[in-house]
């Protein structure tokens, strides 16, 4: 499986940063992406559905981190796209008020789910059979569906609200871009606030880890939440790291080495002032 997996997600991958770099608007990118995302999706699900896990702890990891990460870009482009081309041509109070509306939907969401926010923040895993197990009947949860997921032999619980959390990162991260942008009153409303050029991180995931986790640390970006700050440099650098974040700042705090790549740039830095 794991060998697919990585194949589609290669392939799907590519496919989305063509899109992006591309000169299209923001409507035709998102609508361009949602169809490669939508075909890599039923690529995904018709693999599965064929597919036997060997045991409870390959399918939770299955459905907790893999088909997420397939499923978030998809709700994010395709709502994108629904709040693009429903955004008033009007003043720029206007569309502020329409954007922050927006925002609010998404905060009312989270707000409505936050324990179980919680639970996938956190890293915590033991109500994982319940939530990210096929046949398992959770009538305490909120129960959503997305119209790609009305098989049962290709939903859980939670999976979806696990993509759903991960898109509205995405969109929160977006929507406050955008009103920056209309608050600078100089830039045209609507543009994508994404680098028409990606430039690619040469280093390790580890290593850029490591610098996000000190950026926000220091608060170098404002207060900008973690997961916004993660996604854009993840777009930006165009790379993808593990989204698991309790996950990864726990793998930085136990190497016996704290911040090996932050000594590096420190002493590249006083090399080059001749101080080394």
């Amino acid at each position: 499986m794991l060998e697919y997996i990585t194949k589609l997600r290669n392939e799907t991958n590519d496919a989305i940063d063509r899109i992006e770099s591309s000169d299209s608007s923001i409507l035709k990118k998102s609508l361009d992406a949602s169809h490669v995302l939508a075909d890599a999706f039923n690529q995904l699900k018709k693999f599965t559905l064929s597919y036997n896990f060997p045991s409870e702890g390959e399918e939770i990891n299955f459905f907790k981190e893999i088909k997420p990460k397939f499923c978030y870009r998809l709700i994010y482009y395709r709502k994108l796209y629904n709040i693009e081309i429903n955004r008033p041509v009007a003043a720029i109070c206007k569309q502020k008020e329409y954007l922050y509306e927006e925002l609010d939907v998404i905060n009312k969401y989270t707000n409505k789910r936050l324990d179980f926010v919680r639970y996938y923040r956190s890293g915590s895993t033991h109500l994982d059979s319940l939530y990210f197990l096929r046949g398992r009947v959770d009538t305490e949860q909120y129960l959503e569906t997305f119209y790609y997921e009305l098989d049962p032999n290709f939903s859980t619980n939670c999976d979806f609200k696990v993509a759903k959390i991960m898109a509205n990162d995405m969109l929160s991260a977006y929507l406050m871009q955008e009103i920056e942008l209309l608050n600078d009153n100089g830039i045209k409303p609507g543009s994508f606030n994404f680098p028409a050029t990606k430039k690619t991180w040469m280093g390790s995931k580890t290593e850029l880890q490591e610098q996000i986790f000190s950026w926000d640390s220091a608060g170098s970006f404002g207060d900008v939440p973690l997961t916004q700050l993660y996604d854009y440099i993840q777009n930006v650098f165009n790379i993808q790291l593990d989204g698991n974040l309790s996950r990864a700042f726990g793998d930085l705090k136990i190497r016996n080495v704290p911040t090996p790549f932050l000594d590096k740039l420190k002493n590249a830095l006083l090399k080059r002032m001749g101080r080394k």
